[in-house]
């Protein structure tokens, strides 16, 4: 049977065995996707314009239609397209009269008709996938609602900001390199600080919609997609306010310093995947310490009502720290380059403390870039956990400075044992 062809011609070949199963296929997305229109608009009461068996055979008639216009002639299918936009397009006229305006039903029949066609031409995993994000997005429809009816119009302006940079302003930039030691390039540095604003955004949302009501273990965890160093200073300013509520800082500080670990993780992936191999180990023991640490003070106080307080990121998206931002990254850049000419490895290292002041994502993503090229791999390496390790003391400073006494004492105790773990990873690294 595997070897009987419907179809055999240059650019195109389906056998029997293949026709069966991408039949199923589409029969299943027409099924799934008018099961969930069915029940959307009987909950809601509405009257059934297109459910499971209508789906059903819109999603075959698209896949019966390719078959043909492969077979015969492509107008086929553009025939069988035009009918089903003319069908829903006369459907939609008659109810818009009727007072009902919504065309979701509509647009996802004329959606589930490409499907068919899409899954008979042999893209199944695209098609199982628009199959899935169409469902999502139909199954939204409350949550939807309720989520943008909470939005302000400054979060609009900040989102509608956010895609004009990412994709109309970013692909235009041009993608070389110039300047000192050769190493600006604008292309980079524009993905550098849409990034940035982008991380900054989604945990302005996450944080407004999740809530600190859960705990600032949540908090913090969400603050530390941002920086753990801005979530610690936070912290450490709210605990002399609320002195009584000092472990519950702590709890949160901790949880960012566990985020922190696998943001740059992901910073290095993103930018040099070869590089993590070996720096995998070190950055999960340093994860496990932390979220450890977060975990026994979490278990010890849980009894212990959570504040209320909730972390402040600013604006929804704050360009001018993202821009402030990609400058200190090309200022890194360069003092990387420059330390790495005059000095070797020692001069990478001494770059890697001194950007560790405020955080240790532009030295993460400065030397991931020269990792294995102008810098050896083992350097880069080390260069992020000598970073990790100097932003824990500067956290532990910042906590010294400005926290409560009992704060103080718990960030003492937890950072402790997470700098060893920074430690013991170093020394695994270089073993």
């Amino acid at each position: 049977m595997d070897d009987l062809f419907i179809i055999q011609t240059e650019n195109f070949q389906l056998t029997e065995l293949d026709f069966l199963i991408r039949m199923l296929i589409t029969t299943g997305i027409g099924f799934v996707l008018g099961l969930e229109r069915e029940f959307s608009q009987f909950t809601e009461k509405d009257e059934v314009f297109a459910g499971i068996r209508t789906f059903t055979f819109v999603a075959l008639l698209g896949f019966l239609t390719a078959f043909l216009s492969i077979s015969f002639n492509y107008w086929i299918f553009i025939a069988g397209f035009v009918s089903v936009v003319i069908i829903v397009g006369v459907s939609y006229w008659v109810t818009s009269n009727n007072g009902e305006i919504g065309s979701t039903t509509e647009f996802a029949t004329i959606f589930t008709f490409l499907l068919g066609g899409l899954t008979f031409l042999g893209f199944i995993n695209a098609s199982l996938a628009l199959t899935v994000v169409a469902i999502v997005i139909l199954s939204l429809k409350l949550k939807l609602r309720t989520l943008i009816s909470q939005l302000t119009q400054k979060e609009i302006y900040a989102f509608v900001r956010f895609v004009i940079i990412a994709l109309l302003i970013l692909p235009f930039l041009p993608d070389q390199n110039f300047g000192p030691f050769n190493v600006i390039n604008p292309r980079e540095i524009g993905w550098v600080i849409v990034l940035t604003s982008g991380i900054g955004f989604v945990g302005y949302i996450l944080i407004k919609f999740i809530g600190s009501d859960k705990g600032l273990i949540l908090t913090g965890i969400l603050g530390g997609i941002v920086s753990s160093t801005l979530v610690t200073f936070i912290f450490s300013k709210k605990s002399v306010e609320n002195p009584s509520y000092s472990y519950n800082y702590a709890v949160g500080i901790f949880a960012s310093a566990t985020t922190m670990a696998v943001r740059v993780g992901l910073l290095v992936f993103i930018f040099n995947e070869v590089m993590l191999n070996k720096l995998l180990l070190p950055l999960a023991i340093i994860f496990l310490t932390a979220f450890s640490t977060t975990l026994f003070f979490y278990k010890k106080h849980q009894s212990i009502k959570t504040s209320n307080d909730k972390l402040s990121l600013g604006d929804p998206l704050d360009i001018k720290s993202a821009v402030f931002f990609g400058v200190f990254y090309i200022g890194i850049l360069i003092l990387v380059s420059y330390a790495s000419n005059l000095y070797g490895d020692k001069g990478i290292y001494i770059s890697s403390v001194i950007s560790s002041l405020t955080d240790i994502d532009a030295i993460a993503i400065s030397v991931s870039k020269f990792g294995g090229t102008s810098i050896k791999l083992l350097t880069a390496q080390n260069a992020i956990l000598f970073a990790t390790l100097s932003n824990t003391i500067v956290k532990i400073g910042i906590t010294v400075w400005i926290g409560s006494k009992n704060l103080k004492k718990y960030v003492l105790i937890g950072y402790s044992f997470i700098f060893m773990a920074g430690i013991i990873g170093f020394l695994i690294l270089n073993n």
